[in-house]
């Protein structure tokens, strides 16, 4: 995949962010900071969330967190995004090669589009107005914590392989 994408990647570790956090520990340290916050947002957004959506929890009421919470997720997940590809850029070429970056890329992906069917279905649209939570919902509440605690075990993955 690196010569495929080889001037590409090259590029991505030349640009003035990169070059910026490559040269500057404490800017690193800041947006490697705002990238962990980030995934807070997620993780404390969409965790409680599917879990309720999943049974647990039945004191608050779903019409009141559900969109709270999935808008704290949403955020989360636009700022982690924007981070990741920042620190990205400081060694692309490197993380293009590691298999754990890959799965966390994999696994990211099929969250995003477990949140996407999640979202467009009138199921879940009912629930957070305080109807009905069907097994569709719930089932796509279990795979959307899976898949976002599995994004977070392979980020942290990338720094051991």
């Amino acid at each position: 995949m690196e010569s495929i994408f080889g001037p590409t990647l090259q590029w991505v570790g030349t640009w003035p962010g990169a070059v910026w956090l490559q040269s500057s520990g404490t800017a690193y340290l800041f947006v490697n900071a705002a990238h962990i916050l980030s995934i807070g947002l997620i993780v404390g957004g969409i965790l409680p969330l599917d879990f309720r959506l999943m049974g647990f929890s039945r004191v608050t009421s779903l019409a009141v967190i559900g969109p709270f919470l999935s808008r704290t997720a949403a955020t989360g997940v636009v700022l982690t995004i924007a981070t990741g590809l920042w620190l990205f850029s400081v060694r692309p070429v490197e993380y293009v090669g590691n298999p754990a970056f890959l799965a966390k890329l994999a696994v990211l992906g099929l969250a995003l589009v477990n949140v996407l069917f999640q979202h467009r279905s009138r199921e879940f649209a009912a629930a957070l107005r305080g109807g009905r939570i069907t097994a569709g919902v719930r089932l796509r509440a279990l795979i959307s914590a899976t898949l976002w605690l599995l994004t977070l075990v392979a980020g942290r993955w990338i720094g051991f392989v």
